[in-house]
Formats: structure tokens, C-alpha cells, sequence
């Protein structure tokens, strides 16, 4: 088997081997040393009848922004849920819920990138106070917190916003679902906060909660 189509049968269990495995997949991305694992026929066909994700992935629905890609993944390595601008529903809730309680997943990651148009739409809205029409309007009111809280802060660019954001979600599921915070406090789950460099790959820590907090 070729490094490009290699199996890697092994699921990390814990929160912090879960995140090691996806430090070392970006480290990979991000040197043009991708290893494309669990992504041939074999790998397919093992995952056919089942699925045993070590990560949820939540993050913005940006066409740049593919976790399988950027984290060096294959199929049932990541349950992967995204939505403009990271943004949380009940829909939302309920996926990475039942990842957790289900599936028995380990890390739960919340991922906001640099020069988020939702974020940037946001940040014009509050600058004009023009909302923009349509369900767009529901996005711009829920990241709207963070927008004005970053500048509470002194913070006014739209990166900084955007990991504002970033770390209010995570800290959001915990307050919102009773089933993460639960898994969150008993140790089986961690959930972190990462900020995502467009030009040069690099996922960065910004945020996490959990007995077990990843080294930075």
C-alpha cells in the first residue's frame, strides 16, 4: 500500500491523542506532506457498516475551509458538521450531541478561519446598521455577541472578531447542551477552539475547555 492510500485502523479515544492526531495531520497539510490516510477501498468498505469518528469537526461552511483536507483525514475519521460562519441551531446541537453520546467521540472542535465573510458581513452591519435580507439576517444576529463584544475588547478587525467568535461557540455548546458539558465534565470529551490561517494552513489553538487541555 502506498503512503498516499495508507489505512490507519487506529481511533484515538482520548481527547488528547484526538487532538494530537489532528495536530499532526494539519503539521502535514500545512508542509505539503499530506498522507491522505483511510481513503482507499479498503478503508471504504471497513466503514461501510459503521462509523467510530474520533472528532467533531464544527466549522464555517467557507468552500476553503475542508477539515478532511486541512487535518490530513479520511472517511469515519471526522463527524464533521458546518454552517456559515460557524454558527449554532438546534440542528447544530442535536449532530454533534449525538456524536458524543452515540459515538462515543472524544474532541469536539469548534473551527472559525481568518477573513470570515459571515464575520465580515457582521462587522459591516454593525458599522451601517443595515441588515441584509433574507435568512442571512438570522446569521449576522447570532454572530453579532461576539462582533461587539471583540470591540468591547479594543479589538476592532474582523480576524479578531472571528476568534472572539470562535471562542464564544465553544464556550456556547457547553451552556447550551446539557449532554456536552455533562460528557465535557466527567473527562470523556474536550472541547477546543481553533482559528484557522487561510494562506499558510496553520490551525491554531485559541480556546478550550475540559479536564484535559491540549499544550499550545
Amino acid at each position: 500500500m502506498t503512503p498516499e492510500t495508507r489505512s490507519d485502523d487506529s481511533s484515538p479515544r482520548t481527547p488528547a491523542a484526538a487532538w494530537q492526531r489532528l495536530r499532526e495531520g494539519n503539521a502535514r497539510f500545512v508542509a505539503g506532506e499530506s498522507l491522505h490516510p483511510n481513503q482507499d477501498a479498503s478503508r471504504r468498505q471497513s466503514v461501510a457498516a459503521g462509523q467510530d469518528p474520533f472528532a467533531v469537526i464544527f466549522g464555517c461552511s467557507d468552500s476553503r475551509l475542508a477539515a478532511e483536507i486541512i487535518f490530513d483525514l479520511g472517511l469515519g475519521d471526522a463527524f464533521v458538521v458546518r454552517t456559515a460562519g460557524q454558527v449554532i441551531d438546534d440542528a447544530v446541537l442535536g449532530s454533534i450531541e449525538y456524536a458524543v453520546a452515540n459515538l462515543g467521540t472524544p474532541l469536539v472542535m469548534v473551527l472559525g478561519h481568518d477573513s470570515c465573510g459571515a464575520v465580515s458581513a457582521t462587522h459591516a452591519t454593525a458599522r451601517s446598521g443595515d441588515m441584509p435580507r433574507g435568512f442571512q439576517r438570522d446569521l449576522i444576529e447570532r454572530i453579532m455577541p461576539s462582533v461587539l463584544d471583540a470591540r468591547r475588547h479594543g479589538e476592532s478587525d474582523v480576524n479578531s472578531a472571528v476568534v472572539e467568535h470562535t471562542k464564544q461557540t465553544a464556550s456556547r455548546l457547553l451552556e447550551q447542551s446539557r449532554i456536552i458539558n455533562e460528557a465535557v465534565s466527567q473527562g470523556e470529551v474536550a472541547v477546543v477552539g481553533v482559528f484557522y490561517h487561510l494562506e499558510d494552513g496553520q490551525a491554531e489553538l485559541v480556546h478550550g475547555h475540559g479536564t484535559w487541555l491540549p499544550a499550545r
